[in-house]
C-alpha cells in the first residue's frame, strides 16, 4: 500500500457507534440434514454503512443473505432487517430493500426505459417524504450508464449491460438496505469505477445500508467500512481492511531509496521509523513506499487458520477506534 493509499483509507470515516443499527444477527444457524452451514453467525450493520462478507465457495455466504432477505427460512437464531423479522416481513417491508442478484434473465422483450418504470410502479405505494419512491426512470438511467440504451430491449443488452440493468432494478425503488451478490461481474474497468461511485453515493448521501457478497477482495477493500470473514459456519473475524491486516501482522515494510540504493525495513512503527528516516536522511529520502498485508494477504491467512484448526486464536471482535 503506498502513502497515497493510506490517506485515501484514511478519509473514509468509520460510522458513529450510535448510528441506527439495520442489520442485527444473533446466534443464526441453519441446518441441511445433518449438515450445519451456519452454526451461529452474529452480524450487525448500521445505517450507511458498507459490509462486505467474505469467505470460500460453500460457506454460506447466499444462504445468510437468503435468509436476510426474507427468501429462506432459518432452522435458529434471532434476525432482524429494518426492525422486523425476515420471516415475517410484509409488502411494506419488502419496498425497503434493493437485490441485485448474481444474474437473472427474465423480461428479455422489455424495453431497457419501460421495464426500469414497470418495476418502479411497485414502489410508489411505498413512497415517503423521507424517501421519494420510485426513482426518476431518465436519472437513474444517467446513474447507471444505460441512457444510450433507455429504447433497446433487454435480450439485447451485452453482458455488461445487462448486469448495469440489474443494477438500477435494485436500486429503482431507493432503498434502505442494498444486498448485492457479486454485483460487477462482467463489468469493464470504467463500468466498475462508476459503480463503485453509484456505491458511495447511496451509502454517504442516502444514508443506505450496503451488505456486499463478492470474491473479489480488491473490490471488498474499495468499497466496505468493514468485512465479515465467514468459514466453518461462523463469522471468523471482522474489522476494516487496515484492522484485519494489523490482526495478522502487526508489521509493515518501508522502502525507499537514497543516492539509487534500495533499502527496505520491517516496522510496527510506519510513522516513527518514518520520522527518523527523514530526520537523519533529509531530502535524500526519496522512493518512499509503505506496504501493509494486502486484503488477499489477510484472508487466506485467516480463512487457512480457520481451516488449520486455529480457529481459538482468532479473534472475532472489532478493534476500537485508535
Amino acid at each position: 500500500m503506498t502513502v497515497a493509499d493510506e490517506t485515501r483509507v484514511a478519509t473514509h470515516s468509520p460510522r458513529s457507534a450510535d448510528t441506527e443499527v439495520t442489520l442485527d444477527v444473533r446466534g443464526l444457524r441453519m441446518r441441511y440434514g445433518q449438515v450445519d452451514v451456519l452454526d451461529g453467525v452474529d452480524l450487525t450493520a448500521r445505517r450507511g454503512e458498507v459490509v462486505a462478507l467474505l469467505g470460500p465457495n460453500g460457506v454460506g455466504k447466499t444462504t445468510t443473505i437468503e435468509i436476510l432477505e426474507g427468501f429462506r427460512m432459518r432452522s435458529a437464531g434471532e434476525v432482524s432487517v429494518l426492525g422486523v423479522d425476515p420471516a415475517h416481513g410484509d409488502e411494506d417491508w419488502r419496498s425497503r430493500l434493493g437485490i441485485v442478484l448474481q444474474s437473472w434473465r427474465d423480461h428479455g422483450k422489455w424495453k431497457v426505459g419501460e421495464l426500469l418504470a414497470h418495476m418502479g410502479g411497485y414502489y410508489q405505494p411505498h413512497s415517503t417524504p423521507l424517501r421519494p419512491r420510485p426513482r426518476d426512470v431518465t436519472e437513474l438511467l444517467a446513474r447507471v450508464g444505460l441512457s444510450e440504451h433507455a429504447e433497446k430491449r433487454v435480450n439485447s443488452l451485452s453482458g455488461g449491460q445487462r448486469r448495469r440493468l440489474d443494477v438500477a432494478i435494485g436500486i429503482v425503488g431507493r432503498p434502505e438496505l442494498l444486498f448485492l451478490d457479486e454485483p460487477t461481474a462482467g463489468f469493464d474497468p470504467e463500468a466498475r469505477r462508476e459503480f463503485h461511485d453509484v456505491v458511495h453515493n447511496l451509502a454517504d448521501f442516502e444514508d443506505t445500508t450496503i451488505l456486499l457478497s463478492t470474491h473479489d477482495l480488491d473490490e471488498a477493500e474499495k468499497l466496505a467500512d468493514r468485512i465479515l470473514i465467514l468459514a466453518g459456519g461462523r463469522i471468523v473475524a471482522e474489522g476494516s481492511p487496515d484492522e484485519l491486516a494489523r490482526r495478522v501482522s502487526r508489521e509493515s515494510e518501508v522502502h525507499w531509496s537514497i543516492d539509487g540504493e534500495r533499502y527496505v525495513h520491517a516496522t510496527s512503527d510506519v510513522t516513527g521509523f518514518v520520522r527518523g528516516l527523514f530526520a537523519e536522511y533529509g531530502d535524500d529520502v526519496a522512493d518512499l513506499d509503505i506496504r501493509r498485508a494486502t486484503l488477499e494477504d489477510t484472508y487466506m491467512t485467516l480463512v487457512q487458520r480457520h481451516e488449520s484448526g486455529e480457529a481459538d486464536d482468532i479473534d472475532t471482535t472489532s478493534f476500537e477506534e485508535e
